[in-house]
């Protein structure tokens, strides 16, 4: 089947099915509905008490519409909808930082490689406090307003008075924004030499191209791959389709969908990936869900790779965004997806009833399933067989991993938690990092330094027990001492991600995590049967 032929035909079919008006005169039961509702807001107009926002009026109309749906058809507001497409999209207009808000002021993080504000000389550590004529220093400033004041129209300039330590007074930058890329492959590093572990936070636009060039540029990977899908929610469906490509055989079948208004359609593998012999895992959690489920479900059933961690998230509904004149969208559930075995990934729920669906999905962990693989049962008819080995996999909610890794909450005290909830874990290491960054980043120059080399001390969590008395939050002492082993390990994580990159974050955390540890386990396993 021609490439994309999936999403090809969705859209046809969509298109086909939008001018409704051009069925009027057909005497049927959405007909009907439609002129009761237009006989509804006539009425309204002409004889109400009072002036109505009609505009306000229909949106709540759909809103409600839409909630009688399945949990995952949506309508969304006209202003909501580029914000929600810029991050798969793979790209955004403005000056090009990553920022954190520390002690009220806009600090650079970092600078995109190649992006407008690194060309013109800003540096991690730069205090913003002027954009254009406005003050921002001190006013309670959110990410929203940052936005807001950085975001623009590509060519357009913006003013800012930076602050920098060791220079007296403000210094002035003139920024012209450009496009900025947002990566969605967060780190691409080697494991013991001849591992590449690729972690994908999002399947977005340009997520392929990211993958492709990781694999090209780690040239003699024998020990295999391992894509790390954990967290991700999922994106576009012709990315999803593609990134399995790169790791199936010519004719592998990835996916298929079916629907009431759309026939059964299918994709395979054109046999072209850069990655489609050797050993491979796909790490998944349970919050992998939609396009994560579909690369995961087509490398186990067609049993190219392992799948290690715990069952997926179970979202296998296909959204067709169907634009409306005002700019606002309906994202409309219009097909199911299956997996080559003809599993069904989606989750039972109720149509109308999206708050028992969710709440089903925050049970699992009150019955165990993070914990135990024993606690999660499977009728027979929900069993299915891959397409070479013959081997049991599960259908009917999620992908069921071949080796389960149990959640590790031993740890997780209620005091860890209420710091992670109030991010002043984040909010002290970004302080702790901007007063030490002209140090310590001559110090780190390269990860393995400092990864030898840094040490979180009892005067830095000290420190954030401090911050966290300041805001509230008394100190429970064992519940800390059962914490501090992984507080640390996260605090050494976010000053890897401030000081060195950000895929050091994961290089860090990766080191003591069961999940990864496993995925390695099984490469190795893997390796030998080869």
């Amino acid at each position: 089947m021609h490439r994309h032929s999936i999403i090809a035909t969705i859209a046809l079919a969509a298109a086909l099915v939008l001018p409704y008006g051009a069925q009027a005169q057909q005497k049927n039961e959405m007909t009907e509905a439609a002129g009761k509702y237009n006989q509804t807001l006539f009425y309204i107009d002409r004889l109400y008490l009072e002036d109505v926002d009609f505009g306000k009026l229909v949106e709540k109309a759909i809103v409600a519409t839409v909630g009688e749906l399945d949990p995952h058809s949506s309508y969304i507001s006209a202003e909501d909808v580029r914000a929600m497409n810029e991050p798969l999209q793979g790209e955004f207009e403005g000056i090009g930082i990553e920022f954190a808000i520390i002690r009220d002021t806009l600090t650079v993080q970092a600078t995109v490689a190649g992006g407008p504000s690194e060309s013109v000389g800003l540096l991690a550590g730069d205090k913003i406090v002027r954009v254009d004529t406005s003050d921002i220093a001190g006013i309670g400033l959110s990410n929203e307003d940052v936005y807001g004041y950085l975001r623009g129209k590509k060519g357009t300039k913006v003013e800012l008075a930076v602050l920098r330590k060791g220079v007296d007074g403000p210094l002035d930058f003139t920024v012209v924004r450009d496009k900025i890329p947002i990566n969605s492959l967060d780190a691409a590093y080697r494991v013991n030499g001849d591992v590449l572990y690729l972690k994908l936070s999002r399947f977005a636009a340009k997520s392929r191209d990211e993958i492709a060039d990781a694999i090209r540029s780690f040239d003699g990977v024998t020990g295999g791959v391992i894509l790390d899908l954990r967290g991700n929610s999922g994106g576009y469906l012709p990315t999803a389709i593609d990134i399995a490509n790169e790791f199936l055989e010519a004719g592998d079948l990835i996916v298929y969908t079916e629907g009431r208004k759309i026939p059964r359609m299918q994709e395979s593998a054109r046999g072209n990936g850069l990655y489609r012999k050797g050993p491979l895992v796909v790490m998944i959690d349970e919050n992998s869900a939609s396009a994560s489920e579909i690369v995961a479900g087509a490398v186990q059933d067609q049993d190219r790779g392992i799948i290690v961690g715990r069952r997926s998230f179970g979202k296998g509904l296909v959204q067709q965004a169907l634009p409306l004149e005002d700019g606002s969208e309906l994202r409309l559930t219009i097909a199911r997806y299956h997996t080559p075995s003809g599993r069904v990934i989606q989750s039972h729920y109720e149509a109308g009833h999206a708050d028992r669906y969710y709440r089903d999905f925050y049970e699992r962990y009150l019955r165990g399933e993070s914990f135990s693989r024993d606690s999660i049962q499977f009728p027979d008819s929900l069993k299915f067989r891959t397409l070479r080995l013959g081997r049991t996999v599960y259908g009917g909610g999620g992908i069921m991993p071949d080796v389960f890794v149990p959640q590790d909450t031993a740890s997780y005290t209620p005091y860890y938690a209420a710091l992670l909830r109030q991010g002043l874990v984040i909010e002290y290491m970004n302080g702790l990092c901007d007063r030490n960054r002209s140090a310590w980043t001559s110090k780190y120059r390269t990860f393995e330094k400092f990864d030898r080399g840094f040490e979180v001390t009892d005067d830095m969590v000290e420190g954030l027990v401090a911050l966290a008395t300041e805001r509230g939050i008394g100190l429970k002492e064992e519940e800390l001492e059962r914490s501090k082993e992984d507080l640390c390990l996260y605090m050494k994580a976010l000053a890897a991600s401030s000081i060195v990159s950000r895929e050091c974050f994961y290089r860090v955390m990766n080191s003591r995590s069961p999940e990864f540890q496993a995925a390695l386990e099984a490469l190795r396993e893997a390796s030998l049967s080869l």
